[in-house]
């Protein structure tokens, strides 16, 4: 009985023994690893390039339109300061709504920018994303990181280079 008992136990150690082998096995795979600097991607993509140089141009002429009603507020202030006490008074009310158009002007042109900023940089990120998928897939990573989440990483993990010339090859 002892004996039978004896064996039993062994027999089950080592099915055990095999069984956490035959699993050590299963993570002992080698996983192929990447990263890529987004913001050096994002710099470098072409399009980024473009929709800046688009953004400072409405920037630019948003400010110009903006100008013009800084200065007729000026205008309006200079005149004000030659006027009787009742024209002044009369003439600040004139002032205080050119002064609201000229706040609601600002939240108008800021709210615009923002949203049209947030969607072109939601399409640039979706671009980068789709090119790192799809190379990814092609040359057979397992994971790509983001540099910046990752502590160390050798320069040959480093894919950001290639993710460059693909997004900037896609553009043409």
């Amino acid at each position: 009985m002892l004996k039978k008992l004896g064996l039993v136990v062994a027999v089950v150690v080592i099915a055990a023994v095999c069984v956490v082998f035959t699993g050590v096995d299963a993570f002992a795979k080698e996983y192929k690893i990447g990263y890529v600097d987004l913001a050096k991607v994002s710099d470098e993509y072409a399009k980024t390039k473009d929709f800046e140089k688009t953004f400072e141009a409405q920037v630019k002429g948003k400010d110009a339109e903006r100008q013009k009603f800084v200065d007729e507020v000026r205008k309006l202030k200079d005149e004000q300061a030659l006027l009787s006490d009742k024209a002044k008074a009369e003439k600040q009310t004139i002032i205080d709504g050119k002064i609201g158009n000229l706040q609601e002007f600002d939240r108008r042109v800021r709210d615009e920018l923002i949203k049209q900023r947030n969607q072109m940089l939601g399409e640039i990120q979706k671009d980068i994303d789709t090119v790192i998928s799809a190379y990814s897939k092609e040359v057979g990573y397992d994971i790509v990181l983001i540099k910046q989440t990752v502590l160390f990483a050798g320069p040959e993990l480093d894919l950001t280079a290639e993710v460059v010339k693909r997004l900037n090859i896609a553009k043409k």
